[in-house]
């Protein structure tokens, strides 16, 4: 590793066109599983102006009867949690508004070739619904063991919805994306050197400055939106890490009015990195969003994640990558690795082994994955923006962000 570099994440808000596509496949989710914990759903989601559309694969009792028809109510109850999910982001413009977008569902029954493979019957036990690779990441840069320049990124656009929700800052639409680099000494953080943000704003709040010949907004306006963000920056980012040579570019393009899915289309799972680890750990490629718990993209996800988490938090590594790999129909992990980057007080076999060895995870098999995790709950929505990682678990709601391990791991290592 260099001695000495910069490293940058972003992140984006709610109304992001593919985060409101991300947290309506998740509201989807979240319905069929609260009717039916054993619910299968892969829903994907377009958003664009004044229209939202569904498509995808489901099953799930309450929803779809036996002969794969929609049950009484189960189509408007669909529009009803897509119009409400609009709603709550805060979406009523000309544009895009909750009440007055068309919505087309496009849903239909999971296909009978999947589900004999992923079923369990008789004595096999659930089969993994994908192959594929899915990795894991923790560091010590924060108290929530992420990537500081992601967990600053994130808790920007956090704190800005806050305020947006509560009134606070009556002059922010819901439409953001943020960017943190930092400069770094090892693997130590020791100055912020750039912060971007972009947020739709009210009409007046752009750029007072004429351009294509086009007056443009209040200066004063401006200017507070302007103060605002660089003070939510200042909030979250270490005041140490802050200085004189800090850029701030807050809405560089001037003019940020037309926003969310009205000003570009939005698909699910089009954000993973936002999602993970801001580019700081690899990623398998498959997306969470709109998947139940069964598919491995999303629960093996998690289960590296806590278990990567927990490995630092037991203080056996300062980082650590975690590597699961899966073939659809088997329900086994093909793989797993451990890499803790030279920071580990043992060996990364070792830790490999302990893990194995650890009975409560259920030989890390989808099913032992979902039971240890309690993941068959309708818990997904909360994830679909601000990332999957680095969250308070409260509730049933982000179990992997636990660290309940680290007793295990510590007795196995001893």
């Amino acid at each position: 590793m260099r001695s000495t570099y910069l490293f940058t994440s972003e992140s984006v808000s709610e109304g992001h066109p593919d985060k409101v596509s991300d947290q309506i496949s998740d509201a989807i989710v979240d319905l069929f599983l609260s009717k039916d914990p054993e619910a299968r759903v892969a829903c994907e989601t377009l958003t664009t102006t004044q229209l939202v559309v569904l498509a995808g694969e489901v099953r799930g009792k309450g929803m779809i009867d036996t002969d794969g028809n929609w049950e009484d109510g189960a189509q408007e109850e669909i529009q009803r949690v897509v119009r409400e999910t609009v709603k709550q982001i805060g979406y009523e413009q000309s544009g895009f508004h909750w009440k007055n977008l068309t919505f087309e569902n496009h849903l239909h029954p999971q296909s009978s070739d999947i589900a004999q493979g992923v079923d369990a019957s008789g004595n096999k036990d659930e089969g993994a619904g994908d192959q594929g690779i899915m990795f894991g990441y923790a560091a010590n840069d924060t108290p929530d063991l992420m990537p500081a320049t992601l967990d600053y990124s994130h808790k920007i656009l956090g704190r800005m919805a806050d305020d947006r929700h509560s009134g606070k800052a009556p002059f922010l639409e819901p439409d953001a994306k943020s960017q943190v680099t930092l400069r770094y000494e090892g693997s130590k953080a020791v100055a912020c050197t750039a912060v971007v943000v972009s947020t739709q704003h009210a009409p007046d709040y752009c750029s007072p400055w004429e351009k294509d010949g086009k007056s443009g907004g209040d200066a004063d306006k401006y200017a507070q939106l302007h103060d605002y963000v660089k003070g939510v920056i200042g909030d979250i980012i270490p005041a140490e890490l802050l200085s004189d040579e800090t850029e701030y570019h807050i809405n560089p393009t001037g003019k940020f009015e037309i926003g969310g899915p009205d000003g570009d289309a939005g698909l699910t799972g089009r954000k993973i990195i936002v999602d993970t680890y801001g580019g700081a750990a690899p990623h398998g490629g498959g997306a969470f969003s709109g998947k139940d718990p069964t598919k491995v993209d999303r629960s093996a996800a998690y289960i590296t994640r806590y278990l990567a988490k927990n490995i630092v938090a037991a203080g056996l590594a300062q980082r650590c990558t975690i590597q699961l790999a899966y073939a659809i129909g088997v329900s086994k992990p093909l793989s797993l690795y451990v890499d803790t980057h030279g920071t580990g007080t043992v060996g990364d076999d070792r830790i490999e082994d302990a893990i194995r060895g650890i009975e409560k995870l259920g030989g890390l098999t989808p099913r032992g994955i979902r039971t240890h995790l309690g993941l068959n709950k309708p818990i997904y929505r909360r994830t679909a923006a601000y990332g999957h990682f680095g969250r308070k678990p409260e509730g049933d709601h982000f179990p992997w962000e636990r660290t309940d391990l680290v007793d295990d791991l510590k007795a196995a290592l001893a």
